[in-house]
């Protein structure tokens, strides 16, 4: 079974997931937008054995440890979907913009696209592209946890923003209803910021995407 732990970084409060299979206890992170070490130190202290980085977007406050973490530890990086090229080359300008300590941009050792199978140990990841927040946004759906890692896609609440450069407000209604939903009510889905929910009580009270 998919575990998973989250970490806020960055001073956007970014969630930052390790994730891992239980029964071989290999591990990914999902998001490494910052503070690198302390992500190192949450997977040793778990006993997880990390083997890849995996992506939602490329915001420098979810990709902005990427290259360094990668470096590091050796790992291949895995996602987005190639409609992010622009904000991954686009990093050390972001770095700068926001305040971020320096980042790198990088080539991913595989670009995603829908439909794509990730595994993590024994555990498999299914790949949704749901673009609106970038164009190259991807979620990461576990269908035995009952989880989805949705990063800006969608929030407790609320839906990702949409007006940095490849934004689409109307792509992005169109991704969490066709891309998401489609997961089912009881799924847990693991924004990349705030507190955790499910897709049933999103589209019951989301104002945004709400069935009502």
């Amino acid at each position: 079974m998919l575990r998973y732990e989250t970490i806020p970084v960055t001073p956007f409060e970014q969630n930052c997931s390790i994730v891992w299979c239980d029964r071989t206890m290999a591990g990914a992170v999902i998001d490494p937008g910052g503070e690198v070490e302390r992500i190192r130190a949450q997977a040793q202290h778990l006993g997880v054995r990390l083997e890849q980085i995996l992506l939602t977007h490329a915001h420098i406050d979810h990709a902005g440890g990427a290259a360094a973490l990668a470096r590091a530890l050796a790992l291949p990086i895995v996602g987005p979907h190639r409609g992010d090229q622009y904000w991954i080359d686009a990093l050390p300008m972001q770095a700068r913009q926001f305040g971020f300590a320096a980042a790198e941009g990088f080539t991913p050792t595989r670009w995603l696209a829908d439909g794509d199978e990730v595994k993590v140990g024994e555990c498999v990841l299914t790949v949704r592209h749901c673009p609106g927040h970038t164009p190259g946004h991807v979620v990461f759906h576990s269908a035995e946890a009952r989880r989805a890692f949705v990063g800006d896609v969608l929030f407790a609440g609320s839906i990702g923003r949409t007006d940095f450069p490849g934004g689409d407000h109307a792509t992005l209604i169109a991704s969490i209803r066709e891309r998401l939903w489609p997961m089912g009510d009881d799924t847990v889905f693991i924004p990349g910021h705030g507190p955790e929910g499910s897709f049933g009580h999103e589209r019951r009270h989301n104002p945004y995407v709400g069935d009502t």
